[in-house]
């Protein structure tokens, strides 16, 4: 089975600018994002696992990235620490390296730079970079170039939507998902689909890609709640 996808904490108050953000570091990054939107919030996720990178806005409703930063790092958190602020100073970038980040880019920022820094420090930190190639169940999932082939070479034909979910599902493998978090995560939080929607994306899944009792992965139903890919090892 391919390695899990790098993590990332996202500390954001903006929510537009949040979703943008994580939109792009999981459909092109290949990550693995989970949000906060104040200090409470990016404590109560830091409190429950550890993350190989936190990206960190330095304005936040219940305090600052400074402050948070750099209790962090007296509290032994070793995540590295992008800063992302508008505030570009020189002496606010001084103050963001002395409370222990590990790089500070300015707003508005370039999304392919961000994504190249993104990567430097994940790499840094040993989580390596995402691969955009994963094998699953007798499949090729090419995340760059947005392909799904079997082993032997056949192209399956999917929607943009259908690659988006697969995509999806091979990532969380093995975590049971509700629809609502597919459909976040898929449809986008500002689409209103009807949840039901995603049984039938599920079952058109199933038929491409010729699923059946022997196939090496499942996509199982989760009775009342949602899905949960199941994926054999090599």
């Amino acid at each position: 089975m391919t390695q899990p996808s790098p993590t990332i904490l996202l500390v954001e108050d903006d929510p537009n600018l949040r979703l943008a953000l994580r939109d792009s570091l999981e459909h092109q990054g290949g990550y693995a994002v989970e949000e906060a939107a104040s200090v409470r919030e990016a404590r109560e996720h830091l409190s429950r696992r550890a993350f190989q990178l936190i990206l960190l806005d330095v304005m936040l409703p219940d305090g600052d990235g400074y402050s948070l930063c750099r209790a962090l790092r007296e509290e032994g958190v070793t995540s590295p620490v992008l800063m992302l602020t508008a505030r570009t100073l020189e002496d606010d970038v001084v103050r963001g390296f002395e409370a222990g980040a590990q790089d500070y880019l300015g707003k508005p920022y370039r999304l392919r730079e961000l994504l190249a820094r993104v990567g430097a420090l994940v790499r840094r930190a040993g989580g390596g970079a995402p691969s955009k190639l994963v094998r699953f169940g007798g499949y090729k999932l090419d995340l760059d170039r947005r392909k799904v082939e079997s082993l032997e070479g056949a192209v399956v034909e999917l929607t943009r939507t259908e690659f988006d979910l697969l995509a999806f599902l091979v990532r969380e493998r093995e975590r049971v998902l509700r629809r609502d978090d597919i459909l976040d995560a898929v449809w986008g939080r500002d689409v209103v689909v009807d949840p039901h929607t995603v049984d039938n994306f599920v079952s058109s899944l199933k038929k491409k890609l010729g699923w059946n009792s022997a196939s090496r992965f499942a996509i199982q139903t989760v009775r009342g709640v949602g899905y949960r890919m199941e994926i054999e090892s090599p």
